[in-house]
């Protein structure tokens, strides 16, 4: 009996080592998910499909990988604010055109989307500190055209886009004006723990009460709540309240680390909002949050200061 039960524990035990050792070992293909099942890597189609002005944007990032981006303008002499749009981890910029297209009409902007390295057309694997690198090379493009207004570049970042947008935005505070984050998560720490939850055993984390024993080998921790914080800049929270991936408490999370240190913070909720499709089930509210927030001057918004949170009726 002893022996038996000495054998369950150890085989147990075994398992748990084993299913550890491959998450470690394979956490890129995990956190990154560049080709979506039944797709291929490469571009279903182009903004020319939806007869967008675009241009094929090629980059080279600070350590050699060659990056692809569009580079979307309304119209060709458009000095509106420029967004630098990070996308979700899963698929490539071409699934994110259509939003692209209304964005432009709403928000009177350019759009820049830029693909990760081993995304789309880029080159190379991903990783925190190669997409960091990737963020920082279409930020600098931006800042060095001539036919835009520099002084309004805006970081848009969904998910996984908007902890590689606030990195961005923390190490360029006289590059990008403003913030938007929709539906970002605290850190892949956290994820990992609501999405196996017997993580949680393992880990630690703003979400987490772990005893840390794995963090040290994580590779992408994509830890926003520790980065907003450091904010500057005005930022703006999009929360859409039946997030199916990542719990909404997160958004609720890096408003309040962010708005601590930051008056310029606007935290929005969309009630019928899910990962994907806050933009369309916040209609015109959607929208018009987003035009208020990029039409006020940052200036004004600086001398006004105080933290706002609103519903999605627009109550305060």
């Amino acid at each position: 009996m002893v022996w038996y039960v000495s054998a369950l524990v150890y085989g147990v035990g075994g398992l748990v080592v084993t299913g550890i050792a491959l998450l470690v070992a394979f956490q890129e293909k995990l956190v990154y998910v560049p080709v979506l099942p039944g797709l291929t890597k490469s571009y279903a189609f182009t903004p020319a499909r939806l007869r967008l002005n675009y241009e094929d944007v090629w980059l080279t990032s600070s350590d050699g990988v060659r990056l692809h981006a569009w580079f979307i303008k309304l119209f060709p002499h458009c000095q509106g604010p420029t967004i630098l749009f990070f996308q979700e981890n899963a698929g490539n910029i071409a699934h994110r055109l259509e939003m692209m297209r209304i964005m432009l009409q709403q928000l009177q902007c350019n759009v820049f989307m830029l693909s990760y390295r081993g995304y789309g057309a880029s080159d190379g694997f991903p990783s925190q500190h190669g997409i960091t690198k990737d963020a920082q090379a279409a930020l600098d493009h931006l800042c060095q055209r001539s036919d835009i207004d520099t002084s309004r570049i805006v970081v848009f970042g969904r998910s996984l886009g908007g902890a590689v947008g606030a990195v961005l935005t923390k190490n360029n505070p006289d590059k990008v004006a403003a913030l938007i984050l929709e539906n970002t998560f605290t850190s892949i720490l956290d994820m990992a723990g609501v999405l196996l939850p017997f993580l949680k055993w393992f880990i630690g984390g703003s979400c987490t009460n772990g005893p840390k024993l794995l963090n040290f080998l994580v590779r992408s921790p994509w830890s926003t709540i520790d980065v907003v914080g450091q904010i500057k800049q005005p930022i703006l929270f999009l929360s859409g309240l039946q997030d199916e991936m990542v719990p909404p408490s997160h958004m609720q999370m890096l408003y309040a680390k962010a708005s601590t240190r930051n008056n310029q913070c606007l935290f929005v909720e969309f009630p019928t909002g899910m990962h994907m499709d806050t933009w369309l089930a916040g209609g015109d509210h959607y929208w018009r949050t987003i035009q208020q927030f990029l039409g006020q001057p940052l200036a004004e918004q600086k001398e006004n200061g105080s933290s706002k949170v609103e519903n999605n009726t627009g109550e305060k």
